[in-house]
């Protein structure tokens, strides 16, 4: 029998999670944890419940970065259910109204048009959005409606993938950016099209650079023996790919290390402009996140434990 891994270790890297339908995302997390025997660990957002797909998970050191995916474009696959309203705008709402359905692929692509570009969504109020400290949701299974401000949000495509005119249903990969919600999408387009609808099923398959091809799911890491199950990690500097890279020699990297900022560096990639970040290296792997400021140096945003603080001049 292999050796089973200790009951909770430090371990470092992102798991890209394909979340099965169901169960909540800390739920899918809490397991994975378990699995891994992980001591620290992270989500990178959230997915609702009812929706399966792509989760990266952070553990150890990466959960430092796990706050960087919040803002990345997305893709989804999204069942929609015509004629029938909830009011949670899904399948685990209460049916609220019902309507016929007069639909024909033509028609369905016309008012997909009008749902490409900037849109303005209303959040839902089955959401996490927080209004005084409360999610929405807790004022909704009160009874209680409240007033949600609109948001810009950009839909960059619409594709139908499935249309099903039996069954009064299609299923549409969307891409997007970051705020927009699926279960909103599905609601306008049923009203646009003159008899409701609601979301039956999602799943996201992309998030920035991540796509679901990369992922496995929690059966699969189960299956992995214990102590091959850390080979399923990508190193945790993973979620930062988007950023340029720098390299340090030993003496910047250890300045860097104590908090110290740089002066300019001329082979930096990227631009050298206020506000922007790089992924910083030296001699001995990945260090973290450092970022230009204002006085034109660079400055540690968010480190990586490292004994290679202690390094000497002459090390």
């Amino acid at each position: 029998m292999p050796a089973a891994l200790p009951s909770r270790r430090a371990i470092d890297g992102v798991l890209l999670l394909d979340k099965p339908s169901g169960i909540t995302s800390n739920a899918a997390l809490q397991t994975a944890r378990r699995l891994l025997a992980a001591r620290k660990a992270g989500h990178t957002g959230t997915l609702d419940p009812m929706a399966s797909g792509l989760l990266p998970l952070a553990f150890g050191e990466a959960t430092k970065f796990s706050q960087m995916l919040l803002d990345a474009d997305k893709v989804y696959e999204a069942g929609i259910r015509l004629g029938i309203q909830t009011d949670t705008g899904d399948t685990e709402g209460r049916i609220i109204s019902t309507r016929p359905v007069d639909l024909d692929e033509t028609r369905l692509h016309t008012v997909l048009t009008r749902f490409t570009g900037e849109l303005e969504q209303t959040p839902p109020m089955h959401s996490a959005l927080k209004r005084d400290g409360k999610p929405l949701y807790e004022y909704a299974r009160a009874g209680i409606e409240v007033e949600r401000a609109p948001r810009r949000v950009t839909i960059s495509e619409l594709t139908l993938l499935a249309l099903q005119l039996q069954k009064d249903r299609f299923v549409l990969r969307v891409a997007c950016s970051k705020g927009t919600y699926i279960r909103t999408l599905a609601m306008d387009i049923g009203e646009a099209l003159g008899c409701g609808a609601h979301l039956d099923a999602l799943r996201r398959t992309r998030i920035g650079n991540f796509d679901i091809s990369g992922s496995v799911t929690l059966d699969m890491i189960e299956a992995t023996p214990p102590e091959q199950r850390d080979a399923l990690l990508a190193p945790a500097d993973t979620l930062l790919r988007d950023f340029p890279k720098l390299e340090l020699e030993n003496t910047a990297a250890r300045l860097i290390l104590q908090g110290q900022p740089l002066a300019p560096v001329p082979a930096t990639s990227g631009e050298i402009a206020p506000g922007n970040c790089v992924r910083l290296y030296g001699p001995d792997g990945f260090l973290g996140l450092g970022q230009w400021k204002e006085d034109g140096r660079l400055w540690p945003k968010r480190l990586i434990a490292s004994d290679a603080a202690m390094l000497s001049e002459d090390s």
